[in-house]
């Protein structure tokens, strides 16, 4: 065991366990924050009592290993071996089972044939309901016991369970089938040709064909596919599943691969092979695999025969950034890491073929490692409170049994024992017992779970046909793959989402630069997408000279006459202004965008091509052009270029769109076509050095010889290491020390402004405020606006909706002077002579400002720029350079070449060595790359924020790339406090404690006692420390501070550590909500604990998806693993919204009633049966007839509960997504909790009363004879009774949103039961029973108008007071009185409230009804809903940010909210 846990702990290395062992992946070895208290006291250990640690033993040996055949392997003694041999037939043998490598073949679906029935059943029977009908259902086939039949409860139940056995069956094999198509996909594995071969002949083979026709080796090209070489070697294509251990095999350019791999050969330049891992890790940038320098000639089939590599590899583990292994080749051994292997799950980009031996096969790969790979069936959280309405309904079943058969007791002791015709039929006190269990079973419902069923069924087929979550540009509707767990989509607190393709959609576009302090926004890209003409070609920069590079420029030469031209008017006219920029931040949608953008640029470049600006603005373009690795290719006569990065491809179409077009790069040189006026010319740079970008290094460099000869070095990376690096960096780190201070006040007066702002019960600000005065509610009328169109801080409006920034009329003005200096044309070029003044519209006349020459401005201005841009959601670089001369380079070189070199430390030497050469640098300028998001995300997540969603990010990617996606996507706000926890800082626990203090701190502080908006980023690294078993007290605060943060921005997260966070939180956040205890004493308002939710696209995701209470899956690029594994698919992240708000609502509100109405009819059915055993002396003789019995809960009170739990709309589409507040229904469980119950069941059990009492006292002899005295016609009345109000009171008077449908179920229900007398009537045969039935309807009760009279009578009155209880309700509710619990029974309330004198109406006019928007009760919407005024803002709301004009949105808005 002391072995077992070192592997464990190190994240396997050689020798390490299998996966099934370790922490990453089995989720019930996941530490939680609810599993941390208990603790061994003074040591912060876990413990665990003997008798559970028992009870783990014998299931993992009974259940685990011996039934399903799950042991958990030894560690393999000196790890994987694994030789190199294509000649090879048969299979490699694991030495730690015995037997072949497992398959390539993967499965995501939950059961197989042999374990899904097990698994089914007893997942069914842990069900309370169906455990207690199985309890009922066996005594009940006891002959002589049962009332009620011997198979009434038994059958039901055996049909129901297997019905949804075989639902959940056919939504695995769904799954399974989608494995199939993924296990079917084909591949070249380099095998033996026909049939088998021996050893001795392949090896003489070898010998007799070491040559070609032409002398040379046998290359790979030369042996095709299904083409034997002269080896006895073909490339054969297998589908993936055949693939073994050992296997050879060839992946062409944008191939996924199969398996976890070995890189042998790469056919590139530089043996190198470029992967995309954006499924495996969620990164975007391009990672560079490397051939072991042992391997270099494995580049034919017979290097590879001849090589006799063998390979030592690691044990199976999760661990995606670390590998350990070794190869042997002729006796030389050299290590192997991550970055010769190659993992399932990448894609191979900008590399032609490459060759593989693999290593991994199936779920021992690193991606199915990570992946929860047995996931449990997923239960819905309202099924806790109906299986404690179950345990109290048994309670109350046995209490009824016991008073009853109590009941009998005094009877047969009263009166039976005197009655002579009873003296020889005495009745067994057990049969009493259990004829009355068995006749009230039915208290609880089989047809409650066979009818949600069915309920659920009909929600997923509306849910899938929804139209408005179709998207039309992939043909992809929403999909349900997972229909028992609907109502979970209305109860969501916690939102955990993956960021590329999910959230983005990996697509960089160049938005902004900035040179010499002024800002420039770049909008070619959006002009080519509406097909405008003015970008369709660079138009240049203008008259440029032979070197560019050097910042000089000139206007003469007979050869660059032609480019002084301009293509622009140079009347000194001012130019007219755009009104608005066609491009919008989605982080700060209301931020003012410059007005000139880089196309105004290039025109001052054509007019003033020599001015000072200029020539930096020019240089700063070149830089883009130079500065990177894209590789250029033809496609359709167009150029292409092959990047290793997006940040990189989107510089270079910038610089193309600019005028500067890479049209050739080799390892030697970079060949430039730069444009200008209507001509071009070619530059070549030779490339000298490139110092490629690293984690650590966060730049990269490029060292080039310009034409002139020069040597000029261009560095481009993140601003904090660049800026100390620059020739002026002590003016520099001032002048951003400065900026920050500067920033922090900012900051600070954002907060408070925001701590004054209304907020509502969990914290947010509130999407519209309501002010209304009581007088005015009792007409119906909501107070009319007060202020201007608007919205102000005085919340004088009846509607106040904000725009599409959450803050956007407290905005400060952070950039006063930086931003505003790219369209301030008040000042003039004092230094411009009078021609060029007259050349140069007034637009650009700030451009001859001399501070454009000072460094301390433009130090002041770029970086105010890069915090703004990085506020808008860009991803920034700052861009710098200096020339060196020969003898500096050729010495930096020597150093640069013996770093390259080195065998010890060597990538540590040449960072050092770069860092040398990369200084003193003079700044050029800064970028700003724009990740694109999804069409609506920004919008989308903030909506569910105003729903009290916790929205966290965990990616993959870089922690720059994720903080500037969390801007962009609003998971940040501008007021945002963002606290990073980094175990590189050390002291981990005391940075968690420190942010802990300091969020008490802003709560105390703070006017509305709430702390401000903050956000944590933690990193994969920082996770992994917070697992060490030393660092529990510190996981321990971490599990409680990331409960109190509002986002969680986790990055360089594998997809374990996705998982462990997700569980993590799940089970702390419903720690809480399994006491019965604490459920009955807990207020209605106080919710258990909020779901957690997780969306991603990607098989890095599947884990995470498991691990939630409900997984979403994207249609995304990275394929379609996600959408078939989640419960929920659908292809835009924008469609979350309407998913959550709208369908989880309506399905959580359905749901709930259904339940509610469903023990509501049971009650009130059951409980005249009940008050009329008292009259035929507690014998258990049933007031209803049998077959009317038999045939309730299926023929007369089914479409009453199925029809609203399908189609009922408390709340329109357009209020739920208007109005985000209201999804807090359901994660508050408003729709059913313990106080909600019990007053339905009170209501039933009065109800019940009343119908038993009018039945009883008009039929029952009371008031006179009547024509029918018998059993049957008094039971049928009440039957009669019950039947018609049920459906009345489901169907009509409860049901909000009657469509013909309801209406239609209502006649048919109603119109079937008087149907169903006419049937009795004729059917039953004459005779002396306890029921008359035989004509009874037509002959003896049914012609008494006193049965009519106890009919219309009770449904009279019950309709009156039902009636009269929603009038009184109705009108509280609107005029604000319902939420004063028992003050609204003081005369002063109502009399204030109607019956205002002229100074008390006036003070209640204007006061403004306490409490936030999600505490209103349903009914005040669906009033407010009435109004057309109000209707048409709510509509023009709940689409606000989705249509393309948002500026015409908002007029409109605002049109609307005035008629308001």
């Amino acid at each position: 065991m002391k072995g077992r846990d070192n592997g464990r702990n190190d994240g396997g290395g050689l020798g390490g366990v299998d996966v099934d062992e370790t922490r990453l992946c089995s989720l019930e070895k996941i530490p939680t924050a609810v599993s941390l208290s208990a603790q061994t006291p003074g040591t912060g250990t876990p413990t665990k009592p003997a008798f559970t640690t028992t009870v783990q033993q014998w299931y993992r040996l009974i259940i685990v290993e011996f039934i399903f055949r799950r042991k958990s392997l030894p560690p393999s003694k000196d790890g994987r071996h694994v030789p190199l041999g294509p000649h090879r037939d048969e299979p490699l043998i694991d030495e730690r089972r015995g037997y072949p490598y497992v398959s390539n073949s993967i499965r995501t679906s939950r059961y197989t044939i042999y374990d899904f029935f097990p698994k089914q059943l007893f997942f069914q029977l842990t069900r309370l309901a169906n455990f207690y009908f199985l309890c009922v259902g066996i005594p009940q086939t006891i002959p002589g016991i049962s009332t009620t039949g011997n198979f009434t409860t038994i059958l039901p139940l055996m049909f129901f369970v297997l019905l949804t056995i075989a639902k959940e069956g056919y939504d695995d094999w769904r799954r399974h089938r989608l494995d199939k198509v993924e296990n079917a996909k084909s591949i070249a594995v380099l095998r033996r040709a026909g049939g088998s071969r021996s050893v001795r002949d392949w090896r003489s083979r070898l010998g007799a064909t070491l040559t070609t026709k032409s002398g040379g080796a046998v290359t790979l090209e030369e042996c095709e596919a299904g083409q034997e070489s002269h080896l006895g070697l073909q490339w054969r294509t297998v589908q993936w599943k055949d693939l073994l251990v050992g296997d050879v095999i060839k992946l062409a350019r944008d191939d996924d691969v199969p398996a976890d791999m070995v890189l042998l050969h790469a056919e590139s330049d530089e043996g190198l092979a470029y992967v995309e891992t954006m499924a495996l890790d969620g990164e975007t940038n391009l990672k560079s695999k490397q051939v072991p320098t042992a391997l270099r000639g494995c580049d034919s089939i017979e290097g590879i025969c001849r090589s006799g590599a063998e390979f030592v590899v690691e044990d199976p583990n999760p661990d995606l950034y670390r590998f350990d292994g070794r190869v042997t080749v002729d006796g030389e051994t050299l290590p192997l890491t991550v970055n010769e292997v190659v993992y399932r799950g990448c894609a191979i980009r900008n590399t032609a073929s490459v060759i593989g031996m693999v290593i991994n096969t199936g779920e021992e790969t690193k991606i199915r490692r990570n992946a929860n790979r047995h996931p449990s069936a997923k239960k819905p959280a309202l099924e806790r409170m109906a299986n404690m309405i179950v345990l109290a309904l048994v309670v109350y079943l046995t209490a009824l049994v016991a008073g009853l058969s109590g009941g009998y007791a005094l009877w047969q002791r009263t009166y039976e024992r005197a009655a002579w015709y009873l003296t020889d039929v005495p009745v067994p006190y057990s049969h009493i017992i259990m004829g009355y269990a068995i006749q009230f079973n039915n208290v609880i419902p089989l047809a409650l779970y066979v009818s949600l069923e069915i309920v659920k069924i009909c929600q997923m087929l509306l849910l899938n046909s929804d139209i408005e979550m179709y998207d039309e540009a992939s043909d992809t509707p929403a999909r349900c793959n997972t229909n028992t767990i609907l109502e979970n989509l209305g109860q969501v607190g916690y939102l955990f989402s993956d960021k590329t393709g999910t959230l983005t959609e990996n697509v960089m576009k160049f938005r902004k630069l900035s040179v010499a302090g002024t800002a420039w926004l770049h909008e070619m890209d959006l002009d080519q997408t509406d097909g405008s003409d003015t970008a369709s070609k660079p138009t240049g920069p203008g008259a440029l000279s032979l070197n560019p590079e050097h910042g000089v420029a000139s206007t003469g030469g007979a050869g660059l006459s032609k480019f002084l031209s301009p293509t622009t008017s140079t009347d000194n006219t001012s130019a007219p202004r755009r009104s608005s920029s066609q491009w919008r931040s989605t982080g700060r949608p209301d931020h003012v965008q410059p007005d000139l953008t880089t196309q105004d640029l290039l025109e001052y470049l054509q007019l003033r091509p020599a001015s000072p600006f200029s020539r930096r603005a020019i240089q700063y373009i070149l830089g883009m052009a130079l500065c990177h690795t894209c590789l250029p290719e033809v496609k359709d006569g167009k150029i292409d270029f092959q990047a290793a990065s997006p940040d990189e491809l989107a510089l270079v179409r910038a610089a193309q769109e600019l005028g500067f077009l890479v049209i050739q790069r080799t390892t030697q040189a970079v060949t430039l076509r730069i444009s200008a006026g209507d001509g071009h010319t070619e530059r070549t740079y030779q490339i000298l050095d490139v110092i490629d970008f690293s984690s650590k290094r966060k730049r990269m460099t490029i060292i080039v010889r310009c034409p002139d000869g020069r040597i000029w070095l261009l560095t481009k990376g993140a601003d904090s290491v660049i800026l100390p690096r620059l020739r002026m960096a002590d003016l520099a780190t001032q002048k951003a020390q400065e900026l920050r201070k500067s920033l922090e006040f900012e900051h600070q007066l954002l907060r408070k402004s925001e701590a004054c702002e209304p907020r509502n019960s969990f914290g947010g600000r509130p999407s519209l405020t309501i002010r209304r005065s009581l007088a005015l509610a009792q007409q119906g009328a909501l107070a009319p606006p007060t202020g201007s169109k608007r919205p102000n801080v005085d919340r004088s409006q009846s509607f106040e909706v904000g725009r599409l920034a959450p803050v956007s009329h407290l905005r400060p003005r952070l950039l006063n002077n930086a931003r505003t200096v790219s369209f301030d044309v008040s000042r003039g070029g004092g230094n411009s002579s009078a021609a060029e003044s007259h050349a140069v519209p007034s637009k650009f006349a700030f451009l001859e400002d001399p501070s454009l020459s000072d460094d301390a401005t433009v130090f002041s201005r770029c970086f105010r720029q890069i915090d703004d841009f990085a506020t808008e959601g860009l991803r920034t670089l700052l861009f710098a350079h200096r020339f060196l001369s020969e003898q500096e380079y050729n010495n930096w070189k020597k150093l640069y070449r013996d770093a390259e070199t080195s065998l010890v430390d060597r990538q540590d030497r040449i960072e050092a060595a770069g860092d040398m050469i990369e200084q003193p640098l003079d700044l050029m300028g800064a970028s700003g790359i724009e990740d694109q998001l999804q069409p609506g995300v920004a919008e989308t997540i903030d909506r569910l924020r105003r729903a009290n969603i916790k929205i966290w990010m965990l990616t993959g990617d870089k922690r720059e790339t994720a903080i500037n996606i969390a801007h962009s996507a609003r998971i940040c706000r501008p007021g945002s406090d963002l606290f990073v926890l980094d175990t590189a800082k050390g002291d981990l626990e005391g940075q968690i404690l420190t942010i802990l203090d300091d969020l008490q701190v802003q709560a105390e502080t703070n006017a509305s006692n709430i702390p401000g908006h903050t956000v944590i980023v933690i990193d994969g690294h920082t996770l992994a420390a917070l697992e060490e078993p030393l660092a529990t007290s510190a996981k321990s605060a971490f599990y409680r501070l990331i409960l109190t943060i509002d986002s969680v921005i986790c990055c360089r997260a594998s997809p374990a550590q996705k998982a462990l966070l997700v569980h993590a939180v799940r089970n702390a956040s419903s720690s809480s909500s399994f006491s019965l205890l604490h459920r009955l004493t807990t207020p209605w308002w106080s919710s258990p604990g909020p779901l957690t939710l997780a969306i991603g696209d990607g098989a890095n995701d599947l884990a995470m998806l498991s691990a939630a209470h409900v997984g979403v899956g994207i249609s995304g690029r990275e394929g379609l693993q996600a959408a078939r594994v989640a419960d929920y698919a659908v292809a835009q992240f924008r469609f979350l919204s309407r998913l959550l708000l709208v369908h989880g609502r309506w399905n959580y509100a359905r749901t709930a009633r259904f339940v509610l109405a469903t023990f509501w009819k049971e009650m009130f059915f059951y409980l005249p049966t009940a008050l009329y055993q008292r009259a035929v002396g507690y014998t258990g003789t049933s007031l209803y007839e049998a077959w009317s019995l038999t045939a309730f809960n299926t023929l007369f009170t089914s479409l009453c509960v199925i029809v609203p739990a399908v189609w009922e709309q408390d709340l329109k589409a357009e209020t739920l997504l208007a109005v985000p507040e209201l999804y807090v229904f359901g994660q508050r469980e408003g729709g059913l909790h313990v106080g909600r119950y019990f007053s339905w069941m009170v209501a039933a059990a009065c109800e019940g009363v009343v119908v038993w009492c009018l039945c009883w006292v008009v039929y029952g002899g009371w008031l006179g004879p009547v024509r029918d005295g018998g059993l049957f016609a008094l039971g049928d009345l009440v039957f009669s009774v019950n039947v018609v109000w049920i459906n009345m009171k489901l169907l009509i008077l409860d049901t909000h949103h009657k469509t013909d449908i309801v209406i239609g179920s209502f006649v048919i229900t109603v119109g079937g039961w008087w149907l169903w007398q006419v049937f009795l009537a004729g059917v039953y045969a004459p005779g002396v029973w306890p029921y008359a039935v035989k004509q009874g309807f037509f002959s003896s009760f049914g012609p008494d108008p006193a049965w009519w009279v106890a009919l219309i009578g009770a449904l009279g009155l019950l309709t009156s007071l039902e009636l009269a209880y929603k009038s009184v309700k109705r009108n509280l509710v609107v005029a604000g009185l319902w939420k004063l619990g028992w003050k609204w029974l003081r005369r002063s309330t109502w009399k204030t409230a109607f019956w205002p004198t002229s100074g008390a109406g006036a003070v209640w006019a204007e006061e403004e009804t306490k409490g936030s928007l999600e505490e209103w009760d349903v009914e005040f919407w669906q009033v407010m809903e009435q109004d057309p005024a109000i209707r048409d803002t709510l509509r023009t709301m709940s689409r606000l940010g989705y249509e393309g004009d948002g500026e015409v949105e908002v007029d409109e808005f605002e049109e609307g909210n005035d008629r308001v």
